[in-house]
């Protein structure tokens, strides 16, 4: 989910009030349409796991600086998230965070015909993310990832029991 023009805007203005509640701001989700907009804020908190309270702290302190600030000129709707167990991914950071695991990215310009991989982070460069998508290797720019999220393993979590038979390989996605 690479931020681009008034996310990262809105990022740059927002970081600090989210920071002195002692939490991060991972990222923002901003998508404007006719007459309201959704702005979407994905918070962390070091250490720990964020609560309701978190969100609602964040929703208040964030409102608040908006009001005053007034970045954004239509009717929008705030909402405060945890990343949840399938976390977005917005910066290199993230990735270099998740290598050896599985991820889901959505392109913004196809690649080698596709739109959407599922594959293993193998590693981070300075630009770029490389991905082990079935046995075959994508380096994709970061600047053509247009969102992308940890594929969380559910078995391994306790979520689900692991099928008989052992695990399956997940199935790249063709589109």
């Amino acid at each position: 989910m690479a931020m681009t023009g008034k996310a990262l805007e809105l990022k740059e203005l927002l970081e600090p009030t989210v920071a002195g509640l002692g939490l991060e701001l991972l990222g923002i989700e901003f998508s404007p349409s006719a007459g309201s907009a959704l702005l979407r804020l994905y918070i962390d908190a070091p250490g720990r796991l964020v609560g309701i309270e978190d969100c609602e702290a964040v929703s208040r302190e964030v409102s608040a600086n908006l009001d005053v600030n007034d970045p954004i000129a239509s009717q929008y709707t705030l909402e405060v998230s945890s990343p949840g167990i399938d976390r977005p991914l917005f910066t290199l950071a993230h990735f270099a965070k998740q290598i050896g695991e599985q991820v889901k990215v959505a392109l913004s310009l196809p690649q080698d015909g596709r739109r959407r991989l599922q594959g293993k982070v193998v590693s981070v460069a300075e630009n770029s993310v490389l991905l082990d998508v079935d046995g075959r290797e994508f380096n994709v720019a970061m600047s053509n990832i247009d969102k992308a999220r940890l594929v969380p393993d559910l078995v391994a979590l306790g979520l689900v029991a692991e099928p008989k038979g052992g695990r399956r390989k997940p199935v790249a996605d063709k589109q």
